[in-house]
């Protein structure tokens, strides 16, 4: 088992008319990803509502603010329960016998256009054997062929713009490969968290976006940007691309100021808690339903 101490701090300036805000920030709750001592704080003494979707474990935190600073503070345990798996037996599933909760894994999404890039990821990858292997070189392909450039994209940078530039930051490095995956039939789906182990370009730990593709009768963790170890990767949210699994969603005049993140692995061998690794395995925490 891993264990994650996990603490977010988040500050924005909110103009006159107050804003509206939905926030992607909880750890899910899951089979294999449990959370405890949780503790969220809000500057601001405003009414909150906090919603799971029953399908993915993601929580949104909904609120509206008033004018001035407001300051959020997330604060938590997550022990992670993985699943290790030999990556020489992991197989592609075909398309008709993909669950139908997976199948639109498998099609084009704003930010993921797969239907553009069929001929480009069938001429780079299409010979290569199903399976793992082939996921995985699509990962090491993003990671070697595109430069991590903070500031040098946006809201509106797509997988197709990256393809083109070569450039970006880990949102963009996981709809790169999330788009190539998909236009080899391989369900792929984008997941938000934290950085921890690596040695991120940007000098610090920061919020992460990385991809889980679905292999054998799971989704499994890949890294394209290559910031942080993947057996420490919390999952907050999971969806179709960022449209889906923003940290945070804002309405009204807002300033944002850079996230602190702090994450901390915690060791205790006689229980089981190991600090995070580079495995050679293959790694899951899907397990299945959400946890109710």
């Amino acid at each position: 088992m891993t264990r994650i101490e996990l603490q977010l701090d988040l500050n924005y300036d909110i103009g006159p008319q107050g804003a509206d805000f939905v926030f992607n920030i909880h750890a899910a709750q899951t089979r294999q990803q449990s959370v405890w001592n949780e503790l969220l704080t809000i500057s601001q003494p405003v009414p909150t509502l906090l919603h799971t979707d029953p399908a993915t474990a993601t929580r949104f935190l909904r609120l509206s603010a008033g004018p001035g600073p407001l300051a959020l503070n997330y604060a938590a345990t997550i022990d992670l329960h993985h699943h290790f798996a030999d990556p020489l037996v992991l197989a592609e599933c075909p398309v008709p016998a993909l669950p139908s909760e997976v199948l639109p894994y498998v099609l084009p999404s704003r930010y993921c256009e797969s239907d553009r890039m069929a001929a480009f990821a069938i001429e780079q990858f299409g010979a290569l054997p199903r399976g793992h292997a082939r996921a995985r070189a699509v990962c090491d392909w993003v990671r070697a062929h595109v430069r991590y450039a903070p500031n040098t994209t946006d809201s509106s940078t797509s997988a197709a713009d990256t393809l083109l530039d070569r450039t970006g930051v880990c949102r963009d490095f996981a709809h790169l490969m999330i788009a190539l995956c998909r236009a080899l039939n391989l369900p792929a789906r984008f997941a938000t968290g934290t950085d921890y182990g690596g040695e991120p370009p940007a000098g610090r730990l920061d919020l992460h976006a990385y991809v889980e593709v679905w292999l054998g009768d799971r989704w499994y963790l890949f890294d394209p940007a290559g910031t942080a170890i993947p057996m420490a990767l919390i999952r907050f949210g999971t969806g179709r691309d960022a449209a889906d699994t923003a940290f945070a969603t804002m309405f009204g005049e807002v300033t944002a100021y850079a996230p602190t993140v702090r994450v901390t692995a915690v060791e205790d061998i006689a229980r089981g808690v190991l600090l995070p690794w580079r495995c050679w395995q293959a790694l899951s925490t899907d397990g299945g339903e959400p946890m109710a």
